[in-house]
């Protein structure tokens, strides 16, 4: 039987929407106000859900303590408080909010070996969110 763990991270971090190969007026045509010149911030949410066997030694499918520190040096350190246009990750790449959870998630796929990365959620404001993983229907 599996089970699952969904546990939340706050950071803000900002980015500007534009992709060099398009012209000033069909960025501003595709990306409105998030062209800004000097871009924008937003103050992130992301929940990372994991899943796989209770441990019958200590009842829990994943000690937090490993998640949340695996969060904090492989994500956040990389993401918190960052202009999302100068990170390598984003070399050739508009950094949306769809990258950067794409982004987050292949790095947890690649490097978080306790538990089954299931989704991750990102949430940019109250109305968007995006997802990445077995996504509920």
């Amino acid at each position: 039987m599996r089970a699952y763990l969904t546990r939340r991270y706050l950071f803000p971090a900002s980015h500007r929407l534009h992709n060099d190969k398009l012209s000033p007026a069909e960025n501003d045509a595709i990306y409105g106000r998030c062209n800004n010149p000097h871009g924008h911030g937003h103050n992130y949410a992301l929940e990372v859900t994991v899943g796989g066997p209770v441990d019958p030694a200590t009842g829990m499918v994943c000690d937090l303590a490993d998640l949340d520190g695996f969060i904090r040096h492989e994500v956040l350190a990389r993401f918190d408080h960052a202009n999302l246009n100068t990170l390598p990750a984003f070399a050739g790449r508009v950094p949306t909010t769809e990258n950067l959870c794409l982004e987050i998630f292949r790095i947890l796929q690649r490097g978080f070996r306790v538990a089954a990365v299931e989704r991750i959620r990102l949430e940019e404001t109250r109305k968007n969110s995006f997802e990445f993983g077995n996504v509920r229907p």
